[in-house]
This record gives C-alpha cells, sequence and structure tokens, in this order.
C-alpha cells in the first residue's frame, strides 16, 4: 500500500479518513478490470462504482454541496489502481456537474441515475477550432416556438459514443464571446445527434467527435439561465480541475511504489540498485514531486470546501504542478525499470501513457500558467 501519512494532515477529517479506507479495500477487491473492451470495461466500471455506492460522491443532492477533498480523495485512490476506474468516476463527476451545481429538479433526475451508476454522462465542451479558447465556441442554439435548435459539432469528447447523457455548451448570442454562451441538457437519443468519429489515443478511452444537426430541445434542457454558459462551465471545472491533479498524484504515487520495489529487487555489482546515490537521489526527487503535489491538490480541495466561491488559482496551480511533476516522476520510474519499463504488460509503461492526457485535457499546462499569471497580476 502507498504511504497515506498525508491523512493525518489537517485540511482532512475523520470522514475522509474512513473514506480511503473503505476504497482502498473496495479497489483492492475490484480493480484492475480488463482493458480489452474499453467500451464494455466503462460499462461495468460505472455499474460497479454504482454499486458501490462511490458514483454518490460524483454529484452533490439537491440542497448538499460537492465535496471536493472527497472527489480528490477517490480520484486518486482509482487512479493508484487503475486509470480506466479513475476515469468512469471523473467522467461521471465532469459530465453532471453543471447539473449538479445548476440543475433543476427535472435535470437532476438524470443526476439521480448518474449517482446510481444507472446512466453515463457526457460534457461536450471542445470544439475542433476551439479547444482551450472556451469563448470562440460556434455550436450554436437558436430558440423558436418548439424550443432550442442546436447545430454545431464537439470533439474529443470523453464518453463520446456510451454515454446516456451529454452536457452541452452552445452559443445562444446574448452577447459577444464568453458572454452568448449557455449550456444545455441532451439524451443521447435526441434525433440530429450522431457520432462523427470514434477517437484513439495511446491510452484508451471512449473519445469521439460529435455532430448536432437540428436537434431539437425543449425550454427546460437549458441549465440555468441563457448566457451563463462560460460561467457555468468554469464554475464546473474549478471544482473538477483539482482532482485532475489529484488522478495524476494517484499515478505518480503508483509509479514510485513500482519503483520502489524494482530499486529494492534489482541487483547490480551484488548490490541492491537502491544502494547506489545516483538512484538515491532519483527516488529522493520522486518523492518531494509527489509530497509538493498532495498538498498543492489538497489545499486547493480544503479552500473550495472551506465555502471560498471561487479556487481557479488554487486549483490552476495544483493541476498545473500535480500533471508536470506526476510526467516526470513516471518517466524516472520507467527510466529506472530500463528495458522492461517501456514493455507491456508493465505498470509503468501503462503509466506512461495514461498520464500524458492529463497535462493537456480540462485546460492545457500552459493555459493554468495563464490563470495563475492573470491571478497574480490582478
Amino acid at each position: 500500500m502507498s504511504d497515506q501519512s498525508f491523512l493525518s494532515w489537517p485540511f482532512f477529517e475523520d470522514r475522509h479518513r474512513a473514506l480511503v479506507v473503505a476504497l482502498e479495500a473496495w479497489a483492492g477487491a475490484h480493480l484492475p478490470v480488463d482493458h480489452g473492451d474499453v467500451d464494455a470495461a466503462c460499462r461495468g466500471l460505472v455499474a460497479m462504482l454504482g454499486a458501490g455506492g462511490w458514483l454518490q460522491h460524483s454529484g452533490a443532492a439537491l440542497g448538499e454541496k460537492l465535496d471536493v477533498r472527497s472527489l480528490c480523495l477517490i480520484r486518486e485512490t482509482l487512479a493508484r489502481h487503475d486509470g480506466l476506474a479513475d476515469f468512469t468516476f471523473a467522467m461521471q463527476g465532469l459530465g453532471m456537474g453543471a447539473v449538479s451545481l445548476f440543475g433543476s429538479d427535472l435535470q437532476r433526475e438524470w443526476l439521480v441515475r448518474t449517482r446510481a451508476g444507472t446512466a453515463i454522462s457526457g460534457f461536450a465542451l471542445t470544439e475542433p477550432a476551439s479547444g482551450s479558447d472556451v469563448a470562440a465556441t460556434s455550436t450554436t442554439a437558436v430558440l423558436g416556438p418548439q424550443g432550442w435548435v442546436l447545430n454545431g459539432e464537439k470533439t474529443y469528447i470523453s464518453n463520446g459514443g456510451i454515454a446516456d447523457v451529454y452536457v452541452i455548451i452552445a452559443r445562444t448570442g446574448e452577447a459577444p464571446g464568453a458572454k452568448g454562451l449557455s449550456a444545455f441538457l441532451l439524451p443521447a437519443d435526441t434525433p440530429g445527434l450522431s457520432v462523427v468519429e470514434r477517437i484513439e489515443v495511446i491510452a484508451p478511452h471512449p473519445l469521439a467527435h460529435l455532430a448536432l444537426r437540428d436537434v431539437m430541445l425543449p425550454e427546460t434542457a437549458l441549465i440555468g439561465r441563457a448566457g451563463d454558459g462560460f460561467k457555468i462551465a468554469m464554475s464546473v471545472l474549478d471544482v473538477f480541475r483539482s482532482t485532475v491533479g489529484a488522478a495524476a498524484l494517484g499515478f505518480a504515487r503508483r509509479a514510485l511504489d513500482e519503483a520502489l520495489a524494482r530499486v529494492q529487487s534489482r541487483r547490480i555489482q551484488g548490490s541492491a540498485l537502491s544502494e547506489l546515490q545516483m538512484v538515491q537521489g532519483h527516488l529522493a526527487d520522486m518523492a518531494l514531486q509527489v509530497d509538493a503535489s498532495a498538498l498543492l491538490i489538497y489545499r486547493a480541495a480544503w479552500v473550495k470546501d472551506q465555502g471560498a466561491a471561487r479556487v481557479s488559482r488554487e486549483a490552476a496551480m495544483a493541476k498545473l504542478y500535480a500533471t508536470e511533476a506526476a510526467q516526470k516522476v513516471i518517466d524516472m520510474a520507467v527510466q529506472l525499470h530500463g528495458g522492461d519499463g517501456v514493455r507491456h504488460g508493465f505498470a509503468v509503461e501503462a503509466l506512461y501513457r495514461e498520464i500524458r492526457a492529463l497535462r493537456i485535457y480540462e485546460g492545457a499546462s500552459d493555459v493554468q500558467r495563464i490563470v495563475i499569471a492573470r491571478s497574480i497580476l490582478g
């Protein structure tokens, strides 16, 4: 088991420590799963996580708030055991984040299903020509006599092709740029919504390019108010960006564990590899980066849980540092494994593929630098 001394930090309450103990036992009994058929694996994981009660943490019941520390602890633990399990948990939360924070009673019926693991959710924000620049969203939603009509394209949509429901950000035109966007709840079986392409990436996940052609939605599909789409999207990311850092931390902890086992069992010139001072230096750097990541992640989560309206700076720092640090930790773990580090079937090889996307999605690293810089300049 990885070092869990961080649970004694003052960021946490007894309920958080009990959560980790229970999830650790569950994950040890159920994870990892077979990733051979990724779609089937994700569907199975959603059902398993729902049956285990873990998806109850992915959204908040009416009148409650999301506990960001719990979200981070769950993602860290799941990522350490199985990257795909972390992905499925995260998407149930991110996909329904807008509904959890701003949804109507009618819309929250979907949240009941995603928290139970009986429905899969997706968050359709990114477009072919507007990745990090949400204000450049070109998908349109026009209000007519029979409701909203949506047209456009979304790409790199997690759970694309297997989701039962999506939250879509579209331009409704109340004002130029970011102020003219709105959020909508879109069931996947709505006529006019199609999967143009399934996208394959280095660490297999269900991703798709979606097209919306004269998609008709009732007025009740609007989440919050018209024109609030950018605010809604940023509020969701404000919560979930810290959890991306937590997933990276879980990957990094697993890589450090694998590296420690390797250097203590591998011998060179009659001595354990761990006795070499250069190897010890690498291990020290890895441990330092793991602990620094944890401090930034759980500070951001704690600040949000204390009632802060926005934690853009803290969350950006947590995501930026933790994902970049995890890449370095995992890279060194691969190096310490030698040839086995790039051999299929070894944990560090899978981690090497899993970590890369985290430095891109939910705001690439340079976007986080811009957020941080603007916060200190402002």
